[in-house]
């Protein structure tokens, strides 16, 4: 099927394509997906939870919580919905999706298009889980106060959720990275984990950062006693890209981003000193790539864009690959090689 279904969805509009890849596995998730193997040196606890395997999907797949059963299905050990914000809202213009083939990349400038909590909440509470379920919460671009925004999303979220995140990463709401930096990040994270109840909160950040940022935010997020920090998001550099739509405006993700978004990993790992579990996003298309993260130090891995271009077998082969390199180097479970390098 997904030779099948590839140069069909390749053949129209990006965004097009993926709202039926959406309608696809949410149709799956219906009928009942299959079980998937669950190896038994893979499970991964943080912040108090058991993922059933390191491998997540990153928000911005499904951002409102259609096909949760369906991507659960494929393999992955957790799926994060959203991004969330409290009121529907329409997102940026279109075109604002872009492949860019050559590079196995994808470039969007959404803007956390939705249709709310309230609409999508209930089919979160609904659905068939066979993993970790994270909602990811976000703030209407023309809120007046976007850190009451990101309070109401993980009021909202959090009895619903297995852990909600709270996403200042995005480069396509104008201002909403300000929000990871000085006073304002310390109330935001102040409210927000007022506002969780018991809920495990983690925080996502931009790949875009410098050093003295990195070391503001892993103190800030320390002192708040955030449960984790995913790391990252899109980026704005654009890397030696060789694709025709690779001048247009947005967020970059995919293979270009995986040497920044590695170092980034690293980055975030030495200012918090290993004290509190990262998840490592950005680049991730295979076993080899996954397994470098994990032994570089995050405990769990996401991806998306990996999907465009690897397909729906792509979380099996990549969770098979990652039993295989355990093996190899005498590992008999998947936390003992978090940190090993």
């Amino acid at each position: 099927m997904t030779f099948l279904a590839r140069p069909l969805l390749f053949a129209i509009d990006a965004e097009r394509a993926h709202g039926l890849t959406i309608d696809m596995l949410a149709a799956w998730g219906r009928v009942g997906t299959p079980l998937p193997a669950r190896p038994p040196a893979l499970p991964v606890t943080v912040a108090g939870l058991t993922f059933p395997n390191p491998l997540g999907l990153a928000a911005g797949a499904d951002k409102d919580g259609r096909a949760i059963a369906g991507f659960f299905g494929l393999g992955f050990g957790a799926v994060e919905i959203g991004t969330l914000t409290p009121l529907p809202q329409s997102g940026n213009p279109r075109p604002r999706l872009f492949r860019l083939t050559a590079d196995r990349a994808v470039i969007n400038r959404m803007g956390f298009n939705n249709g709310g909590l309230a609409a999508a909440l209930p089919r979160a509470r609904a659905a068939n889980r066979k993993g970790m379920l994270g909602i990811n919460v976000g703030a209407n671009k023309d809120a007046a106060d976007r850190i009451a925004d990101y309070e109401t999303g993980v009021a909202a979220a959090a009895p619903v959720a297995d852990y909600v995140t709270i996403n200042i990463s995005s480069p396509n709401t104008p201002g909403l990275r300000d929000l990871q930096h000085g006073p304002a990040l310390a109330e935001l994270l102040a409210r927000a984990t007022a506002a969780r109840g018991t809920t495990p909160l983690f925080l996502k950040v931009a790949p875009d950062q410098e050093p003295a940022q990195i070391d503001e935010i892993a103190k800030a997020a320390i002192d708040a006693r955030i449960d984790a920090l995913i790391v990252g998001n899109t980026t704005v550099s654009r890397p030696g890209l060789t694709s025709p739509n690779a001048g247009e405006a947005g967020g970059l993700s995919g293979t270009p981003l995986a040497p920044l978004a590695a170092q980034r990993l690293r980055d975030f790992r030495s200012a918090t000193g290993a004290a509190m579990p990262i998840i490592a996003v950005g680049g991730i298309d295979s076993g080899a790539e996954a397994y470098a993260r994990i032994r570089a130090g995050a405990s769990l891995v996401q991806l998306y864009s990996g999907l465009v271009y690897g397909g729906p077998s792509l979380p099996g082969r990549i969770l098979k690959e990652i039993e295989t390199l355990l093996q190899r180097d005498g590992f008999a479970i998947i936390t003992d090689a978090i940190g090993s390098d």
